[in-house]
Parts: C-alpha cells; structure tokens; sequence
C-alpha cells in the first residue's frame, strides 16, 4: 500500500501539475494534454509485457522492476526541458506505471479470500486517492519549497529508498493462491494474452475493455483538465484550485471504502451505480455550481460517486483463470487506448466550444460506461449462513 501511495502521487503529477507543466515549457491545451496520452501508450504497452512477464517468471519478483523504473523515471522528470523530451519521459514513466495494477494489485488479491477482496482493494484505492490529496494540497502548502518540481521528486525519491521492503512480499511461485484450484488452473500459450480472446472469454474481455476504456476517457475529460478549468475558466488562485482537488479526491478515498463494502456484500456489479451518480455531478459540476465551497462539495460526491471502479480488482480476478490473473488484469491498462485520445479529443473541443464543453464528454461516457457494466457476470457467490 506504500508504493501504491507513491504509484497515485507519479501518475496524478501529469493532471495536477498540467498548468505548471504548460507555463513552463510553453505548451498548447492540446501539447499539455498530449503528455497524459503518452503516459497512457506507455502504460498500456508496460501492462501488456509486464503482465505477461509476471504470469510466466513470477509476480513478486516483476514488482521490484515496476518500483524501481517508475521510481527512477519520475526522478527523470526534472531534466525534461521541451515538449519532446516531456512526451519521452511521460511514456516511459507509463511503461512502468502500467504494471501496478496487473502486478501489484494482482498479487495481494491471490493473498486474501474473495469477502475480502473489495475491501482490501478500498485500501489500495485509498492510499491512491490519499496520494492526490496530498499532491493537490502541496500545491498551496507554504512550508515547502516554491518550486513545483520538488513535487516530482516527492514522488520519486521514497519508492526508490523504500524497495528493500518488498522482501516481505511472499513469493507467488512458492505458495498457492486463494481460487488456484484444479479448474482454475491450466498451461499458459507462449503469449498469454492470446487466452483472453478464447472462446467462452473474448465477450468479457472485450466488454471490461470497453467499461474501463470509457471509464478512463470520463475521468481524463474531468479530472484532468479540473484544474486549467478552475483556474482559467473560473478564475480561482492556485492555493483555491488545490484546496478543491483536494475535497474532489478526499471524496474518492471515503468512497473507495464504502464502494468495497458494497462490492463484498451486494457484488461486483452492484458498484456499477456509481457511474450514473457521477454522471449527474459532472452536470452540477459545471452547469449549476458556483461558490469555492460548492465545488468544493461536489467534487467530494464525484471523487465518492467514480471510486466505485475498486470493485474491479477482485472483479477481473475472479473473472479470469488464476494462471492468467497478471495478464487478464492487464486490460485495466488497454482502457488506456481509448483514454489516451481523451486529451486530444477534449483539447480540440475546448479549443472550439470551451473546456466547459469538452468535460461534459465525461457524463455521457461515465453513463456508457455503466450499462455496460451491468451487462457483465457476477463473481461473487455467497455462501449461506
């Protein structure tokens, strides 16, 4: 959960920054968003290999490499002086940012029976969430020191010296995971990704695609442009912009909580109804709220609504055979390929019909993304008293 604290801080500094990032290298909305899509081809393409590579040689040994590289690439984000260098940067950073969620999250989930399952990945989200909190309040903080990219190194630094901790981590090659039974289990084919597309599999694998993919496009649409719309639309200082990302993402770590509850107890597909909450908040959001203090508000019950995607970890591991969980929860990162076009899309549309426009996208996809949702099987079966 430390280094998922850390992955939230690395990955968020491509939104929360992006004004600081735009000013300093003299970039365009569309340039400026264009640094997410090159983290999101990265992170799509470190999922892919990384995944693979953790089904076939072991996951606990892959997470030393995830930590180190995105550890060391955020560190790198210091020297980057021009929009090439930054695209560079922002799609290697990705390439090891991608295997968090299909490694990391993927191996903690084989340590623990499902009734826990959604809670625990609560906590993960959590620390995620916790991480842009505390990203969005060192923005304002006076203690720190005023330049911006010390917040890069924030995040780089302690993953790096904190590494020697994952010892504890125990060895997946050497114990048997909870749902690794004889029906679960099977050979992989030298590349593992060709078993999602197998019969009696493709149809979930293609529609979690498009939940999650339109999932990534809704938040790209809101939240990452949440910050230039705060700022040069309404017109609020930096320390007010961080003071409401803040809320926006203290919501979604008391969400994540509840909506873990809500995945253990009713199902995976009951979470599902956050999505068509937070369609209806991105209208408020930007139609009907005003004040500091009600943006503030309602970015807290949107953060609360979209943090009902933890009940995806367990989700994608119970939905695929435990021989191809790493590479089976690797298609939370090709979300990523209809995300990235997000800030291409919405950096046009803002340029046309303003940024108001181009993040009410994020409702329309949000409410997609829902039904779409509800269309796939349940897990989670509950035993009676």
């Amino acid at each position: 959960m430390i280094f998922e604290f850390f992955y939230g801080w690395c990955w968020n500094t491509v939104d929360i920054l992006r004004p600081q990032i735009r000013d300093a290298l003299g970039l365009t909305l569309t340039q400026a968003g264009s640094a997410y899509t090159a983290q999101g081809l990265g992170a799509m393409t470190g999922a892919i290999v990384l995944g693979q590579l953790a089904d076939r040689f072991g996951r606990t040994r892959m997470i030393y490499v995830v930590v180190i590289g995105y550890g060391g690439l955020a560190a790198a984000g210091l020297l980057v002086a021009s929009y090439p260098a930054l695209m560079v940067q922002r799609a290697a950073l990705g390439f090891f940012l991608g295997g968090n969620f299909p490694i990391i999250v993927g191996s903690y989930l084989g340590l623990f029976p499902p009734h826990l399952r959604g809670k625990l990945t609560s906590v993960s989200n959590g620390c995620h969430n916790f991480a842009i909190v505390a990203l969005g309040a060192s923005l304002s903080a006076t203690w720190l020191p005023a330049d911006w990219r010390f917040l890069l190194l924030a995040g780089a630094v302690p993953p790096l010296l904190l590494s020697p901790l994952l010892a504890i981590v125990p060895d997946d090659r050497r114990i048997a995971v909870w749902g690794a039974d004889g029906a679960q289990t099977g050979a992989l084919r030298n590349l593992p990704i060709a078993d999602l597309f197998a019969p009696g599999l493709i149809g979930i694998t293609v529609r979690l695609f498009l939940v999650i993919g339109l999932n990534f496009f809704a938040y790209q649409a809101f939240a990452g442009w949440v910050t230039t719309y705060l700022r040069d639309v309404r017109g609020f200082s930096v320390a007010e912009v961080g003071s409401i990302v803040a809320w926006q993402f203290a919501g979604a770590t008391l969400g994540s909580f509840f909506w873990g509850w809500v995945a253990d107890r009713f199902g995976r597909r009951a979470a599902a109804y956050g999505f068509f909450g937070g369609t209806l908040v991105v209208i408020l959001y930007l139609g009907a709220v005003r004040s500091p203090d009600m943006l503030r508000l309602a970015g807290f019950i949107w953060g609360f609504m979209i943090a009902c995607s933890v009940a995806w970890g367990p989700w994608m591991a119970e939905l695929f055979p435990v021989h191809l969980r790493s590479t089976a929860m690797s298609i939370f990162n090709w979300g990523r390929l209809i995300s990235m076009t997000a800030p291409l899309i919405t950096g046009a549309v803002a340029a046309r019909f303003g940024l108001t426009w181009a993040m009410a996208l994020s409702a329309a996809c949000f409410l997609i993304a829902g039904k779409v949702w509800l269309s796939l099987p349940e897990t989670l079966i509950r035993k009676a008293p």
